[in-house]
């Protein structure tokens, strides 16, 4: 009598898909996969909001007038320039810095690089892969707030939608599109019934994912060193889908802040910016988040300030001073708004600090030079959150990257009480 036929393992069968995307065990090559799995440890500490340390970025995709962005003297007696004016209220709340970039090359497909220092293309064999800062901070911290981050930008541009936030696993976060659904987000709460469901749908994940766990620390212990490193990865993504899974069963049955005002509408993203920067500040106030990134991206369109020109176009200026005209028009306009932001977040108390004081603010761009589209010499702002120093800062004077801006995001890091040596490309920590 022959022997049955061992049953092959159906890598399909073992995906959970709605919880942060799928989770598909990896192909071993040492092995005909039968199995997956190994149970973690959550933490379920609840944040402590009031002097939570918080971060919020904002970026566009073609940087700024480099002329009128930077100052000439460095310390607190740099000078107004003409992009830096609409921040003159905020002065001594921000530092303003030169000479951070990347060392990178690519324009337009080096701009995702802004928060990450890392090409999506060359981030496969990287430990943390082309992670952004946010998404990062979200992995260390994000459990203790309803969202781990909040990420608002659109889907519309040159390259194809938001490209602010990836994941340690070179998966693009895709955005918050507009104000009504961050509203939506933030606070409305949904039924009973089908915050039951949300439950209900969560303990069928968990029990899934259990089965997983289980099943693939079995199957480790058969494979081969090669796949040992790739089951090794596999189990950290599914660390992260129980951090998540956990995060949402504590919040699936709890009610959200009560909205303090109706639902707003969408119009377009130049008229929607000032309540864009209104809901995040709501979100950090709230507790609902501590980490936001915004991205003035493809959406931002020169015709709803007047100018009848496509903004890459205008990006592409030549030195003709009628388009750079158009352009610090719509600069200002962006830098205006971000202003409004940090004097509003300056106005919230959050315990015997300002939420301002609370935050780190970072505002500026993955593209150095719009005209030839360079990705060097950034135009970087600090705010709050211990940056308010009023001053400018040259970082280097050796050509690009002697600095790296990844070793400002260390700093930023490490006061949100992260502690780690490096991020990204970083040689040390900045600030």
């Amino acid at each position: 009598m022959s022997k049955p036929k061992k049953k092959k393992f159906d890598r399909r069968r073992f995906v959970l898909r709605s919880v942060a995307g799928s989770l598909a065990l990896p192909g071993l090559s040492s092995l005909k996969a039968e199995s997956v799995g190994s149970n973690a440890a959550i933490q379920t500490t609840r944040g402590a909001g009031v002097g939570a340390r918080r971060f919020v970025a904002v970026g566009n995709l073609l940087g700024f007038q480099q002329k009128h962005f930077f100052p000439e003297t460095t310390g607190k007696d740099f000078e107004q320039t003409t992009l830096l004016k609409p921040l003159a209220d905020n002065r001594d709340q921000i530092t303003v810095y030169r000479g951070l970039d990347h060392g990178l090359r690519g324009g337009h497909f080096a701009v995702h690089t802004f928060l990450s220092g890392v090409l999506h293309h060359e981030s496969k064999h990287r430990p943390d892969g082309n992670v952004t800062i946010d998404q990062f901070l979200a992995d260390e911290i994000g459990d203790q707030t309803r969202f781990a981050s909040l990420t608002v930008g659109s889907e519309g541009g040159i390259h194809g939608g938001c490209q602010m936030s990836w994941t340690k696993s070179g998966v693009r976060v895709p955005p918050i599109t507009g104000p009504a659904e961050l509203f939506e987000k933030l606070f409305v709460t949904e039924s009973q019934e089908q915050r039951a469901q949300k439950v209900k749908a969560t303990a069928v994940d968990a029990s899934i994912l259990d089965s997983i766990t289980e099943q693939a620390g079995a199957l480790s212990k058969r494979v081969n060193q090669e796949d040992r490193a790739k089951l090794d990865e596999y189990f950290s993504s599914i660390r992260d889908v129980e951090k998540r899974l956990q995060v949402r069963r504590r919040w699936a049955d709890q009610p959200k802040p009560e909205a303090p005002f109706e639902k707003p509408a969408n119009t377009n993203t130049v008229d929607d910016l000032p309540m864009l920067y209104e809901l995040i500040a709501l979100a950090l106030q709230t507790d609902s988040t501590r980490i936001a990134t915004l991205e003035i991206g493809g959406s931002f369109l020169p015709q709803n300030l007047g100018i009848d020109k496509s903004y890459h176009s205008l990006s592409h200026h030549g030195n003709d001073e009628e388009t750079i005209a158009h352009l610090i028009t719509l600069e200002s306009y962006q830098l205006e708004q971000f202003g409004k932001f940090l004097t509003r977040l300056a106005g919230i108390q959050d315990g015997q600090q300002s939420l301002l004081d609370s935050t780190a603010v970072l505002f500026g761009s993955g593209m150095g030079n719009g005209s030839s589209h360079t990705n060097t010499d950034l135009p970087i702002v600090m705010a709050g959150g211990g940056y308010g120093r009023g001053e400018f800062k040259k970082a280097g004077s050796k050509g690009s990257g002697n600095v790296p801006l990844c070793n400002l995001f260390v700093d930023i890091a490490q006061r949100m009480g992260v502690e780690k040596e490096s991020f990204g490309t970083s040689t040390g920590t900045f600030s």
